[in-house]
């Protein structure tokens, strides 16, 4: 593994996480919200 690749990928790596990460907590609010509209 060429330490360069590791350098390239971890902001990648960091991005993706902290969206999926925000777009969960936004899914989770809305199926909070959804439940308890019934």
């Amino acid at each position: 593994m060429d330490w360069r690749v590791l350098i390239v990928l971890l902001p990648v790596i960091l991005a993706g996480s902290w969206a999926v990460y925000n777009i969960g907590q936004a899914a989770l609010r809305q199926v909070k919200a959804f439940m308890a509209s019934k």
